[in-house]
């Protein structure tokens, strides 16, 4: 229903314009910019946090890191494909949510290292987690199953047969007229972008699952590498 029409069978007090909105859990703002989505998010996991390391001394390690799996890196990860293409200083809020996530469970010092401690629990960083969700759900409008309007953003690349095996499985980047901030972050920019800049063995994994073990494998090392 649009706005307008809304409008017109409420009374005017109930139509005010809001600047954010909220769908399904996620903080919408005019900009797409998420700047609100990530502040609530930050408090929230950062109150959890707090509530958990209340009672870190009554806690083994595996029952911490249990606790802050279920409740904080979960929040995290959902709906986070949502902030693929946000520049890093957008996304740092998070990752030092996760990195305070890291030194709790093993119950370190604020300003302790913490790439050891995310590459000992197999934690991919925000960053990457974000790309891990935006390539698994390139895969998917790939090689199916996905929704037909997710199906539709990707294209594989067609390759003459006389060239080389590393230039297949590759998707075709979409011919854009417009350029800017929120046309570069869109699935169909982004996706055939970060798809075409993975390893050809990753590109033709024979199943989701297989393709899911080499993504990880191919960030883990990409991030968190010595």
């Amino acid at each position: 229903m649009k706005y307008q029409e809304m409008c017109s069978s409420n009374s005017a007090e109930d139509c005010t314009p809001t600047e954010d909105a909220r769908s399904l859990g996620v903080i919408l703002d005019g900009q797409l910019s998420f700047s609100a989505h990530i502040a609530n998010l930050t408090r929230s996991c950062r109150f959890l946090l707090y509530n958990i390391r209340r009672i870190r001394p009554f806690l083994s390690q595996e029952a911490t890191q249990l606790l802050v799996q279920s409740l904080v890196i979960s929040r995290l990860d959902y709906c986070n494909s949502l902030l693929a293409g946000l520049p890093l200083r957008a996304i740092r809020p998070l990752q030092l949510v996760q990195n305070a996530a890291a030194r709790l469970i093993f119950n370190l010092p604020k300003f302790t290292h913490v790439t050891p401690l995310l590459r000992s629990l197999h934690w991919l960083p925000v960053v990457a987690r974000i790309r891990f969700k935006t390539l698994m759900l390139a895969y998917k409008a790939k090689n199916g199953p996905a929704p037909p309007y997710l199906m539709a953003m990707v294209k594989s690349r067609a390759v003459p047969r006389a060239l080389r095996a590393s230039s297949t499985a590759r998707l075709e980047p979409p011919s854009l007229r417009t350029h800017g901030r929120q046309v570069s972050r869109l699935f169909s920019v982004l996706a055939p972008r970060w798809w075409n800049e993975l390893p050809l063995g990753v590109r033709t994994a024979e199943s989701l699952v297989v393709f899911k073990r080499r993504l990880k494998t191919h960030l883990f090392v990409k991030h968190l590498s010595e």
